[in-house]
This record gives structure tokens, sequence and C-alpha cells, in this order.
């Protein structure tokens, strides 16, 4: 999960605003586990975090796309 989360934090975690700032904090106390399932479509996420968390896999699609 850090080789996801960090750069999404690295390249979006300043724009967050205060809302977002708090899921983005309640999803770093789940499990790497289920994270990456969430992240990977394999388990639906908590309705709350859904949508922190599709931008957070778009991030990663995009960056494996373009090979950053």
């Amino acid at each position: 999960m850090d080789l996801i989360l960090g750069p999404f934090a690295d390249a979006r975690l300043a724009t967050l605003g205060p809302g977002d700032l708090d899921l983005y904090e309640a999803m770093l106390d789940q499990n790497d586990q289920d994270l990456i399932g969430y992240v990977l479509g394999q388990i639906a996420p908590p309705p709350d975090l859904a949508p922190l968390l599709g931008r957070i896999a778009g991030h990663a699609r995009d960056r494996l796309a373009t090979g950053t």
C-alpha cells in the first residue's frame, strides 16, 4: 500500500479539503489487506470511503499507464 498511497499523498494530499483529509485519515485506519482489495476492485469499500478510494485507484492506474 505504501507504493500506492505514497505517490497519491505526494501528488494530491495538499489539494484535499478538510472533509477529504478526515476520510483519508479514516482510510489509513483500515488494514492493508482490505485496502489493496478496495483499490484493486476485489472488495467493495465502505460507502463513505468509496469516492476517495476511487481517486486513489485512478491515480495508481494513471501512474502505471504513464510509467511514472
